[in-house]
This record gives C-alpha cells, sequence and structure tokens, in this order.
C-alpha cells in the first residue's frame, strides 16, 4: 500500500519555517516551567510540571499560571480560588469593604508619636538602689544628727525618700555601730529607734540580720570601742524586750558560735534577760541620760566629781565625768559647787585647785561664759545667807575671784560686780559720824 502524500507536510514546508516555530514553541515551554517551577510547591510542581509536559500550550492560558501577575487569587495552585484575606490584602489595601478598625493606643516607640497630644502627662521620680558605700555616706549623718534631736519620726521621713532595697537591714546595724563609739545617751536614743522602725519598713528578720552583721564585725568594733561585746548584748537585750528581735534569736547561736566576743556579747544578753524584773528594767539597760535625771541627782553627782578631783587631783577624770553627765545647760551648777566649796575649805589649796580646774574646763570649751557667770552671779547674790555659815566667805570670795581673773577665767565686769564686805566708817573720813556701809 502505498501512503498518501499531504501536500501541507512538513516536508513540503520551507526549513526557515520549520526552525522558527519549532524554536518559538520551545522558548514557550521552558518559559512555563520555569514559573511553574519557582512558585510552586513540590508536590503541585511535579503536577505542574507533569502537565506541562503534556499540553504546554494550555497551561499557558490556565487559571493556575503565573502569567496573569496581578490576579489576586491563590497562586499555590490550592484552594477555592478565591481572593486572598477575603480581598483584604494587597499594596494600597486598607482592609475589606466595610470593616471598621478600633482605636489603638498610642505607641511612644513610634516616631510620629506626639507626647504633647496625649493629655496630661505624669512624670514619677525612679531612685535607683543605694549601694553599701553610698548607704553608709547618706545614713551617717541622719543617725548623728538623729542623736542631735532625738525625733525618730524624722528619721523614719527621711529613709523613706532613699531607695534601701535589700541594704534596708544595714541602717539598723550601722546605728548601733555608731552608737557604740557615741555616748549612753546615744545608745538609749539608738534602742527607741530600732523600736519605732518595726513595723515600718523594718520587719524582724531585718533587724535579726543587722545584729548578725553587728556580731561579726566585734572584732574590729573592740579596737576603737573595748566594752563593745558587753554594751552588744545589752542591745540584743533590749532590742528581745521590745520585740524588735525574735524571742528565739539567741536560741539560733547555741554551739554555734567561735567567736569569743560574739560569744560574750550573747552570754551578756541571756544574762539581763534572764533576771527578774524587779531586780533590772531592760527599759533603763542605758540609764537615764542628760537632761532627763532629776536635779537633785545631778548636784549629788556634780558634788563627788569635785570631791573626787580635791582628792586625786585629775583633771582628765573630772572632764570625762563632767562630759558622761550630758547636761551642758547645767554646768552653772559646777562653778557654784566648787565656788561654795572653796569657801568652806580651810588653807589655800582647794582655792588653787578649783582655780586650776575652771581654767581647764574653761580653755576647752567644756563650761561656756553663760554657764560661768551665771555660777558665779548666784554665788555674789547668796552671799548675805553664805556669810551667816562661813563668817570668813567676803575675804576668801575676793581673793578666789582676783585669782580667777588673774588666770582669765572670768572678766573684769564679773570681778567688779564681787560684793565687798561692809565696814564702820569714821569722821575723820568726811561722813560726818559713824555710818554703816
Amino acid at each position: 500500500m502505498t501512503a498518501e502524500v499531504n501536500p501541507r507536510s512538513d516536508a513540503s514546508r520551507p526549513d526557515g519555517v520549520f526552525d522558527e516555530q519549532a524554536l518559538h514553541e520551545a522558548r514557550l515551554k521552558a518559559k512555563a516551567k520555569r514559573r511553574l517551577r519557582r512558585t510552586s510547591s513540590r508536590e503541585s510542581g511535579r503536577d505542574s510540571v507533569s502537565e506541562a509536559s503534556g499540553d504546554p500550550v494550555a497551561d499557558l492560558t490556565s487559571p493556575k499560571s503565573k502569567l496573569h501577575t496581578n490576579d489576586r487569587k491563590s497562586r499555590m495552585g490550592k484552594g477555592r480560588g478565591l481572593p486572598k484575606k477575603g480581598g483584604a490584602g494587597g499594596k494600597g489595601v486598607w482592609g475589606a469593604a466595610g470593616m471598621v478598625y478600633e482605636m489603638e493606643e498610642p505607641d511612644a516607640k513610634d516616631p510620629n508619636y506626639d507626647e504633647s497630644s496625649q493629655g496630661n502627662t505624669v512624670y514619677a521620680t525612679v531612685m535607683p538602689e543605694l549601694e553599701e558605700q553610698e548607704l553608709e555616706k547618706t545614713v551617717s549623718p541622719v543617725v548623728k544628727e538623729y542623736f542631735e534631736h532625738g525625733d525618730t519620726k524624722e528619721v523614719q521621713m527621711l529613709l523613706k525618700e532613699l531607695n534601701l532595697g535589700k541594704n534596708k537591714f544595714k541602717v539598723s546595724s550601722l546605728a548601733v555601730s555608731l552608737s557604740l563609739e557615741g555616748k549612753a545617751s546615744h545608745r538609749e536614743l539608738t534602742s527607741r529607734l530600732l523600736s519605732d522602725l518595726m513595723g515600718k519598713g523594718m520587719a524582724e528578720q531585718d533587724m535579726a540580720r543587722a545584729f548578725d552583721k553587728v556580731l561579726m564585725e566585734l572584732p574590729d568594733l573592740i579596737l576603737d570601742t573595748p566594752e563593745a561585746p558587753q554594751m552588744l548584748g545589752q542591745f540584743i537585750a533590749r532590742a528581745i524586750a521590745d520585740h524588735a528581735l525574735p524571742l528565739d534569736f539567741l536560741d539560733r547561736y547555741k554551739g554555734m558560735v567561735a567567736c569569743d566576743h560574739a560569744r560574750a556579747a550573747l552570754d551578756r544578753a541571756a544574762v539581763l534577760l534572764s533576771m527578774k524584773r524587779e531586780i533590772v528594767r531592760l527599759d533603763n539597760v542605758w540609764g537615764v541620760g542628760g537632761g532627763q535625771r532629776p536635779v537633785k541627782h545631778l548636784i549629788k553627782e556634780m558634788n563627788l566629781l569635785l570631791k573626787e578631783y580635791l582628792v586625786s587631783g585629775e583633771v582628765s577624770e573630772a572632764e570625762r565625768c563632767l562630759r558622761d553627765l550630758e547636761v551642758p545647760h547645767f554646768h552653772h551648777e559646777l562653778v557654784y559647787e566648787a565656788i561654795i566649796m572653796v569657801l568652806e575649805s580651810k588653807g589655800e589649796t582647794a582655792i588653787q585647785m578649783m582655780v586650776k580646774l575652771l581654767k581647764a574646763f574653761w580653755e576647752m570649751g567644756l563650761i561656756t561664759l553663760d554657764q560661768m557667770n551665771r555660777g558665779f552671779q548666784r554665788v555674789y547674790t547668796e552671799l548675805p545667807e553664805i556669810n551667816l555659815d562661813v563668817p570668813h566667805a567676803h575675804a576668801i570670795l575676793e581673793s578666789f575671784v582676783e585669782l580667777c581673773h588673774q588666770e582669765s577665767v572670768i572678766t573684769k565686769q564679773l570681778r567688779d560686780t564681787c560684793p565687798s564686805r561692809g565696814r564702820k566708817r569714821f569722821v575723820s573720813e568726811g561722813d560726818g559720824g559713824l555710818i554703816k556701809t
């Protein structure tokens, strides 16, 4: 059988036309395959490639092809053929039709954020937490000033303005350490401060940590204050009695103390707490200091001080005793009692020693000019009554006042106001008769 030859077959076409058409079809196939591989997933890619190999021309017009770049339908080869995001996505689109957006809070980090348009702005002061060295520099002046005025409420107000953080227990330990170097009245004020701080920013555990710290520092504290263990024991006993320390504070250290000084402090506290209330009152463990003492007690202490000085002649010991009384407003009583002892004494020894003592106190600044003047003026006022018991009081006082003026203890004005002894005057002196002045 002879095959028929189609006159429009490829053999009858020119070679140039055939090559150009084949090249064009090959380009279309390659282009379609590249786009399908680049945008489809592996699974859909396999399906697309198999379909493209079967009929590449049909894929170019298929809805799944990537030729329609502006189509918002899914390009993954899956889905229901609906637009992405319900038609709310794409460049320049603010959302689907009819969508209402809620009011958003302004973001302070937004470059377009305008602080002035946000209404009233509240500024809060943030205090950084104090480090240990900064805390000591800040709190030490507060405690030392408290020793002068004794107002615990002012201390609490100043402490509230500081961000003590986890180091707040160090306020109590610092106050105790400073009071150990001070007077008995300072230690009494410190005990009151510890008691008043409880429940107002300070708990029992914070107070326990404070005393733990002081117990550890005892070897260093005794270098300046040899009596520190006994004093710390009194602090601990007083704090337990005031409910500033937990009742089991001493029990925590049983059999666990290696330092001899700490053991002495704890033993002292245990002894004070074991005594009966009739024997010792822990609220007076530091004694009554300063102006809180009765006047009769202060006069008795000053008399004892002067008598011991006349026996020993130690000015330094007399100075220490006078400072321990802590009554600078009552030093005129010491001057008064010293002059009375001179008037009642016999001999020049007491006069010389009292002048030496008053001169030493004057040069130290321990007795002020006002207190010195008040003491002498009291003697001047009571001299008529003193003269009844001491007949030679006028003469002794005049010599004593003159000697004090020579040693620059008193002023010339005070010396001139010293009363002189009255005497009889005769007619020969031009008075016309006997008169008494």
